[in-house]
C-alpha cells in the first residue's frame, strides 16, 4: 500500500538534516557553523532517548504487529531506516567537521591531541592533569567487575587497551568516564605564537597521561579509544494510586539514568577486541544502533566552544516595541490596547515588566500563571515571589513533566511553595502546554483582567534566539477564557473548556474548530471563489489534519506552509488543485511560533497558538490558540510570514522526496527572513518612536536547542 503520509520519524531526521546543513554552510560564521554541529548532536541524542526508545518499546509490547503510529511501516521497518540514514548523515557530519577544522587552521586556531603537543604543552598538560584531572578521574579495571557499572547517558567514555609490547602480559582493557561536567570540555593551551589558540579536549589530556594512570599494572603500550551510550529516557508514571505525581516523577527521573541503551556510538577505529568485550558487556547487538564514528563524540559541548575566533557575529540586540518606548508602565499601555511582542526581535523585558508591576501595584489582588520551561534564574519566578511577599494570591500551574525540565521545575515547586505561591502540577495523562497569564486588579469598584497569550515559553533566555509571538492583552472575552483555562486546570471538568467563546482550547475544541475552518475553505474553493490557508509552526504530523488539507488542495484552495521540524505531509500531487507551497527555515534563530490564517471568504481569521499540528498537542495537552482582534497585528503578523514565504536564502522546501533542496533563485533578490524581520519591525519602531532612538534590551545569547 503506498504511504499517505511521511513517517514521523523519517520527517525528523530530514529536519536535522537541515540542521547540519547550516553547519556545511561556508558563508554561516565559523564560531555559528561549530554551534550548529553541536545542535545536531544534541538532537540525535535527544531523538534516540525519546523516540528511538519508544520504537524499542513498541517492539517489545507488540512483537512484529505492523498496528502502530507509523501507519503500515512496522516499528522494526522505521528502526532500520533510522540507522541507514543515520549512518549516511554519520559521514555527512565527518565531511564537515573536516572542512570546519581547515577553517579554523585558516583562522590560526588548531585543535591539537595528545600526540601533536610541543614539549611546553607537554609540560602544561602533565601538570594540568595532576592539578584538575586525576582527583576526577577514577578507572574501571571492568574485567574484574561481576557486573559492569551503568555507563552514564550523556558522558564520553574513554576504553582502553592495556599491553605490553613482548607480549609477557594478557591484555587487560579498563574504562574512563571523561570528567567534562566537572571539568568542561576544551583546555586552551600556551600557543607557540601569540596570534595562534592551541585548543586540547579534555579526553586527549587524560589520553597522554594514561601511561600515568596505570603505571603501576607493570604495562608499557595504551591503546584508547572514545565511546557513549545513549539511553531510553523515556519516564514511566505507574498507576500504583498510592504514590503521589511528585513521587512518579522523582523515581522516573532516577530511573531515567538506569534506561535501557538505544545507541552506541564509538571510533570506528576502535580496538576490535574491545569493541566485541563492550558490546556484549553492554548487552548491544547490531540491531541496537551501533554508530561507527570520528575520533570525537558529544559534539553537543562545541555550542560552548572557547570564543577565540578574531571574526566576531554580528547578531544585532533586541529592541522595545514601539508602544513601549518610554512608558512608566508597560501596564498602562496593555489596560488600553492590545500589544503583540514578536520575540526575538522584540524584547521580552516588557513581559517581565508587566509581572513586576503588578507585583507592587496595591490594586492588584491575583496573579495567575502557566510555566513550562523556565530560564536557569528566571526573573519571572522572582516577579511571581516578590508579588506573593507584597501580599498577592499567585498561582502557579508548573508543568512536571516537561521533558528534561523535571528536576528544574521540581526544585521551582520547592521554592515557590516555601514562598507561599500556590503550585498546580496538572493533569493526570495531559501536559499543560498554554502558556498564559492573567492578572486581577480593582478598578474603582469593578474588577479588570489583563495578562498575556503567547506562543512560546516564559523564558527570558530564549525568549532571544526562539521566534516567538505573545500578545498582552486586557481584552474581557480573551482573558475570560483565559480565567476558564485555569478554572479547568484546577477542576478537570471539561464543560470548563466548552464554555470558552473566543480562545480555542485543547483538547476537544481545537481539532474540531480547524476541521471546521478547513472545511469552509473547501466549501468556498468548489464555489469558484478565493479560497486560502497559511500555516505556520513547528510540526504538522497529525492524520486527519494532513488528510483534510489533502482534500482541501484537491478542491483548489490555496495553501502555504511554513514548518520548521517534523513534516508528515506530502506536498506533490495531480490530485491537487489549489497550490502547495511547504518551505521550512532553519537559520540563526529557532523558528518557533504557530500561527493559522483562513482567508474566510475574504474576512480573514487570523490565530496565534501554543500547539502544533499533532496528536500530542490536539488530544492530550492543554493549548491556547487565540484570535487576533486588531487589525494592525493582524496585517503585522501577515506581513511577517509573507517575509518569510518569500525567504529564498534560509528556506528549503518541504518536497515528497525530503530532499532539503534551498528554495533559490538567481533572478530575484536575496530574501533572508530573519534579517528583513528584524529590519521590517526595527524601521517600523523608528517610525513610531520619538527622537532620542530606541530603547535596546541586552546582549542576546545562544543556547542548546531542544525540540
Amino acid at each position: 500500500m503506498k504511504r499517505k503520509t511521511i513517517a514521523r520519524d523519517i520527517s525528523w531526521l530530514s529536519f536535522n538534516g537541515r540542521v547540519l546543513q547550516e553547519a556545511a554552510d561556508a558563508s554561516v560564521p565559523l564560531r555559528e557553523r561549530m554551534k550548529f554541529l553541536g545542535i545536531f548532536s544534541n538532537n540525535l541524542d535527544e531523538f534516540f532517548r525519546v523516540r528511538v526508545a519508544t520504537l524499542n518499546r513498541m517492539i517489545e509490547l507488540t512483537g512484529k504487529s505492523k498496528i502502530n503510529m507509523h501507519l503500515e511501516l512496522s516499528p522494526e521497518k522505521i528502526l532500520d531506516e533510522i540507522q541507514s540514514i543515520v549512518l549516511e548523515q554519520q559521514g555527512e557530519f565527518t565531511n564537515t567537521w573536516e572542512t570546519i577544522k581547515k577553517e579554523l587552521e585558516k583562522e590560526k586556531i588548531f585543535l591539537v591531541n595528545e600526540k601533536q603537543l610541543n614539549k611546553d604543552q607537554q609540560k602544561f598538560v602533565q601538570l594540568h592533569f595532576e592539578e584538575e584531572v586525576r582527583s576526577n578521574t577514577i578507572p574501571l579495571m571492568v574485567e574484574s567487575i561481576p557486573h559492569l557499572p551503568y555507563l552514564r547517558d550523556k558522558s564520553i567514555y574513554l576504553g582502553v587497551v592495556l599491553s605490553r609490547r613482548d607480549g609477557s602480559m594478557k591484555r587487560k582493557y579498563a574504562l574512563i568516564e571523561v570528567p567534562s561536567l566537572a571539568l568542561g570540555r576544551f583546555v586552551i593551551l600556551p600557543s607557540p605564537f601569540p596570534d595562534q589558540h592551541h585548543i586540547i579536549l579534555l579526553e586527549d589530556i587524560i589520553r597522554y597521561n594514561l601511561r600515568n594512570i596505570f603505571s603501576y599494572f607493570g604495562y608499557d603500550k595504551y591503546g584508547s579509544w572514545a565511546f557513549k551510550v545513549t539511553r531510553d529516557a523515556e519516564i514511566d508514571l505507574d498507576n500504583d494510586i498510592s504514590t503521589t505525581l511528585i513521587q512518579k516523577i522523582e523515581k522516573g527521573v532516577r530511573n531515567r539514568r538506569k534506561g535501557k541503551p538505544v545507541r552506541f556510538v564509538y571510533d570506528k577505529d576502535m580496538d576490535s577486541g574491545l569493541l566485541e568485550y563492550l558490546t556484549k558487556r553492554i548487552g548491544l547487538s547490531k540491531k541496537n544502533n551501533l554508530i561507527p564514528g570520528g575520533r570525537i563524540h558529544n559534539f553537543r559541548h562545541f555550542i560552548d566552544f572557547p570564543d577565540v575566533f578574531t571574526k566576531k557575529g554580528q547578531r544585532k540586540k533586541p529592541f522595545t516595541h514601539p508602544l513601549l518606548v518610554k512608558v512608566p508602565r508597560a501596564t498602562d499601555v496593555v489596560l488600553e490596547r492590545d500589544v503583540m511582542l514578536h520575540f526575538p526581535y522584540h524584547s521580552f523585558n516588557p513581559v517581565i515588566d508587566m509581572l513586576r508591576e503588578a507585583a507592587i501595584d496595591p490594586d492588584v489582588t491575583a496573579i495567575k500563571i502557566t510555566c513550562y520551561r523556565l530560564a536557569q534564574n528566571s526573573k519571572i519566578i522572582n516577579a511571581l515571589i516578590n508579588a506573593v511577599r507584597n501580599g498577592k494570591q499567585v498561582t502557579v500551574m508548573l508543568e512536571l513533566r516537561a521533558r528534561f525540565e523535571e528536576e528544574a521545575n521540581l526544585e521551582w515547586k520547592i521554592r515557590l511553595e516555601e514562598e507561599g505561591v500556590k503550585v498546580l502540577i496538572g493533569i493526570p495523562n495531559m501536559k499543560v502546554h498554554a502558556k498564559i497569564c492573567m492578572i486581577k486588579k480593582r478598578a474603582n469598584s469593578h474588577t479588570i483582567h489583563y495578562g498575556f497569550v503567547s506562543t512560546g515559553n516564559l523564558n527570558e533566555k530564549t525568549a532571544t534566539i526562539y521566534g516567538d509571538h505573545c500578545l498582552l492583552t486586557s481584552d474581557r472575552n480573551i482573558m475570560a477564557d483565559v480565567n476558564r483555562l485555569f478554572n479547568f486546570i484546577e477542576k478537570r471538568k471539561v464543560n470548563i473548556l466548552k464554555s470558552c467563546k473566543m480562545l480555542v482550547p485543547c483538547p476537544i475544541l481545537l481539532r474540531r474548530e480547524l476541521l471546521r475552518m478547513v472545511n469552509k475553505e473547501i466549501k468556498i474553493a468548489k464555489s469558484g471563489r478565493p479560497a486560502a490557508i497559511t500555516l505556520k509552526m513547528n510540526s504538522l504530523s497529525d492524520e486527519e489534519l494532513i488528510y483534510k488539507l489533502y482534500e482541501a488542495a484537491a478542491a483548489g484552495v490555496e495553501i502555504k506552509l511554513i514548518v520548521r521540524g517534523i513534516f508528515c505531509m506530502f506536498t506533490e500531487s495531480k490530485k491537487f488543485v489549489g497550490q502547495v507551497t511547504a518551505i521550512s527555515i532553519i537559520d540563526e534563530y529557532l523558528e518557533h511560533a504557530r500561527v493559522f490564517i483562513f482567508h474566510n471568504d475574504g474576512k480573514e481569521k487570523t490565530y496565534i497558538s501554543s500547539a502544533d499540528w499533532m496528536v500530542r498537542n490536539l488530544d492530550h495537552r492543554v493549548e491556547a490558540t487565540c484570535p487576533v482582534r486588531d487589525e494592525g497585528i493582524k496585517k503585522e503578523l501577515k506581513d511577517i510570514l509573507d517575509i518569510q514565504l518569500a525567504d529564498n536564502v534560509k528556506a528549503r522546501w518541504l518536497d515528497n522526496g525530503l530532499s532539503n533542496a534551498y528554495k533559490r533563485d538567481r533572478k530575484e533578490k536575496k530574501v533572508r527572513s530573519q534579517i528583513e524581520i528584524y529590519n521590517h519591525l526595527y524601521q517600523k519602531t523608528v517610525k513610531h518612536t520619538a527622537p532620542g532612538g530606541l530603547k535596546q534590551a541586552g546582549d542576546a545569547e545562544k543556547s542548546v536547542v531542544f525540540l
